[in-house]
């Protein structure tokens, strides 16, 4: 085929393009999926359990279907049967549902009945008239529940005990040791748009109107478990109100599912948000000790991580924490240990930065305690332990963006100059004030994606696959690049995503739906270009005929000879004279596992904060957040920002904010909703920058494209902690951070007041 060689990126890719989408979602005209109302259609409530562990004894059925709207009343003695039991995971990255299969509860808030209505409002009638009665049992809700077990494998097949050197020899000749404890606790999604389905049935067929963040892998289960074929379900999801994780196929939507079955008319089913404390996963609670020694010249001699969390008792799935340890500080032994219980909770699951944000404050709040243990300032510390290569598995990355990143980071914020003891600040109003830095990490992932290219009779292109947009922007990320890689401007392509039927691109988690999507996008129009260059090079009406091993460059609509571009036609052109009315490329991506046997992948970035902390009640305000990241080729850079932003801004509510409260005695969590369950608000959020730091990285991928939604977490949320440290001197453990952790020793004496900064 003849050699093309496109516009150099820049054209689309690079653009900083505000979003495709924008004007709908801020207008109201984009459709979530509860949006939709079929004709005919009835509501679904679901009714759910108040105890943690036990069996439901009765349920007043009669007195929800005396409710004159209430249409029908599924529980496990009427529910339409499956093809598969409830607790089949052939499918990646599923979990067992709980689809009124029997009459046991596992967890507060699992489903126990659906109430189908006229309206919602009969339907959540309904369902407070079945007033479910209990066979109640003892419950454990806590990471200090009995029978702790060691797993084999943590988070997606990690292994659940990893070693690296001799870790008790280096700790034993360190000359400075760090052994502590930090907890972090159970965390969930909330997600602004809540889970929700709107499900028709027209005899085995299935129409679905729902967010999810893996169409494909949705649509697989979904065909497996009501034993019908893939293609005979249409599952529509162009937008989605967030996801972080928990928007896989969950079990409250296969409910609606049910639902609609079995009153043979259209159900739409959405969850309160007080529903979404349980049956659609969250991060678990981790207790997480950190042994770290260093030499007399601050070298690390060894770190070891140990972990305890919790799964349920029907499902496991265990937060990685410790992953981090693995592939940030050069140290010569590392180990990386977990023992897990299992408690009377939903299944705990993939959410932002699994692993990495509970593992990386943990890992940054004892780097920086032990940096203070050896006299030397955080940033000299980690610029002295940061790894050259992956320090386990000793293959190659890109350590010199890191470096960058922390050098670009602290020149923005003005690190030099501080002081390297605590509680040396304080501003003008008495407030104390400290700076906090925390490193950056996540792995450059890339799932398996496809792609359809076509160009048109016209000149214009469609690029088509199953994409998901749950507000990081992919529709527009995804669009330059099919613009680029078909030589087009934005203006001339049709890009399409958000529907099951059309090609596979793979899950949007990770942060690799655009190295995954993009790649098979770029791969597609690749096919494609070559096609149309290879008529119109052997085409001797052509004026690139015989140009096939010179080559030609797509631009703006047109091929033209590489080595005189005076020369050239339209796709046009080409395409009518060869009597086609369209050609169409097809292409995949997917991770190269030549180049993962030989390089580790990651992107790096490095985070500056100030806080300042009011010495008399605690109270602790985050003033700045500095980022600098490097991620690889920047698609879109106004994305980009706003990906770290929000990345950062998770950080600090990790930090600060976030956290369930879970009543021992019931397993139910005490504060869910919005009003409890705290996460941050712009005044909890001044000023926040973040930096693109330039990179090249060829060996990722074929686009050099790694993600960004999720590193901001990893390095603010320890930023942030080791900021309030700095400020106080108290070194937070367990998180998130309450101002009764501080009072005890943030009381003010004039003869130990700092030195106030302008």
């Amino acid at each position: 085929m003849a050699d093309v060689i496109r516009m150099r990126h820049g054209s689309s890719i690079g653009q900083p393009l505000t979003r495709r989408d924008g004007a709908l979602k801020v207008t109201g005209a984009a459709r979530f999926a509860a949006d939709n109302h079929p004709a005919g259609l009835l509501h679904a409530v679901l009714a759910v359990g108040r105890i943690a562990r036990g069996r439901v004894t009765a349920l007043d059925v009669a007195a929800a279907r005396a409710h004159p709207r209430v249409v029908a009343v599924m529980t496990p003695e009427n529910r339409p049967a499956l093809a598969l039991h409830p607790d089949d995971k052939s499918v990646p990255f599923s979990y067992r549902f709980d689809l009124l299969q029997d009459d046991r509860v596992r967890y507060a808030g699992q489903p126990v009945a659906v109430v189908i209505a006229e309206t919602l409002e009969a339907a959540t009638e309904g369902a407070a008239l079945l007033a479910p009665r209990y066979d109640a049992e003892a419950i454990e809700a806590t990471l200090d529940a009995e029978d702790a077990y060691i797993p084999h494998i943590v988070g997606v097949g990690d292994a659940g005990e990893t070693r690296h050197g001799d870790v008790e020899a280096g700790l034993s000749a360190a000359a400075r040791r760090v052994d502590a404890t930090f907890e972090t606790p159970t965390q969930f999604h909330n997600a602004m748009e809540p889970h929700s389905v709107v499900a028709a049935w027209d005899g085995d067929r299935l129409s679905l109107d729902m967010p999810t963040q893996g169409l494909a892998l949705t649509r697989m289960r979904l065909a497996a478990m009501f034993g019908i074929p893939q293609e005979g379900i249409e599952i529509r999801s162009p937008f989605l109100g967030g996801g972080f994780g928990s928007k896989l196929l969950t079990g409250p939507q296969v409910l609606g599912i049910l639902a609609a079955r079995l009153v043979g008319r259209p159900v739409k089913l959405v969850l309160t948000r007080a529903q979404m404390y349980g049956p659609v996963s969250h991060r678990a609670p981790t207790r997480q000790r950190l042994r770290l020694g260093a030499a007399e010249d601050g070298a690390l001699t060894a770190i070891h991580h140990h972990v305890r969390t919790a799964t349920s008792r029907f499902d496991e799935f265990l937060e990685p924490s410790g992953g981090v340890s693995h592939t940030l500080y050069a140290a010569p032994a590392i180990a990386t240990t977990y023992e897990a219980v299992r408690i009377d909770t939903g299944t705990p699951g993939f959410m932002r930065a699994p692993g990495e944000a509970s593992g990386s404050i943990a890992l940054e709040s004892a780097i920086d305690e032990l940096a203070a243990a050896c006299g030397v300032d955080p940033l000299e510390f980690r610029l002295r332990n940061y790894a050259e290569v992956e320090p386990i598995s000793g293959k190659p990355f890109s350590s010199k963006a890191l470096r960058e990143c922390y050098a670009q980071g602290a020149a923005r914020f003005g690190w030099a100059g501080r002081p390297l003891a605590s509680r040396q600040m304080r501003d003008e109003n008495g407030l104390l004030v400290g700076w906090g830095l925390g490193t950056a990490t996540f792995p450059a992932l890339m799932f398996h994606g496809t792609a359809r290219a076509v160009i048109r009779q016209d000149g214009t292109g469609v690029v088509e696959t199953g994409a998901h947009d749950m507000g990081q922007g992919a529709w527009t990320a995804l669009a330059q690049i099919a613009a680029d890689s078909l030589g087009l401007d934005l203006a001339q392509l049709e890009f399409r995503s958000g529907h099951s039927g059309l090609p596979d691109a793979g899950i949007a988690g990770g942060s690799a739906h655009t190295a995954t999507a993009g790649g098979a996008i770029h791969a597609a129009g690749t096919q494609a270009l070559s096609r149309l260059a290879e008529i119109a090079t052997s085409d001797p009406r052509s004026p690139l005929f015989g140009s096939g091993n010179i080559g030609v460059v797509a631009r703006g609509g047109h091929l033209l000879r590489r080595d005189d571009e005076s020369r050239g036609e339209t796709f046009a052109a080409i395409l009518a004279r060869a009597g086609r009315d369209e050609i169409e490329g097809e292409g995949s991506a997917a991770a190269d596992p030549a180049a993962a046997e030989h390089y580790a992948m990651h992107a790096h970035g490095a985070v500056f904060a100030e806080v300042k902390v009011d010495p008399e009640l605690g109270q602790i305000r985050v003033t700045r957040l500095v980022g600098a990241f490097a991620a690889g080729r920047v698609i879109n850079p106004r994305l980009v920002h706003s990906q770290y932003y929000g990345g950062m801004i998770w950080g600090l509510s990790f930090a600060l904010h976030e956290g369930a409260v879970i009543d021992p005695r019931t397993g139910r969590v005490m504060n869910a909703d919005l009003a409890e369950y705290r996460v941050p608000v712009n005044a909890d959020v001044p000023s926040v920058e973040a930096i693109i730091v330039e990179e090249e990285d060829t060996r990722v991928n074929a686009l050099g494209v790694k993600g960004v939604g999720e590193i901001g977490i990893t390095g603010t949320a320890g930023a942030v902690a080791n900021a309030v440290w700095h400020a106080t001197g108290v070194r937070a453990h367990r998180f998130p951070i309450a101002a009764e952790q501080l009072l005890a020793a943030t009381g003010d004496t004039p003869a130990a007041r700092p030195a106030q900064i302008g």
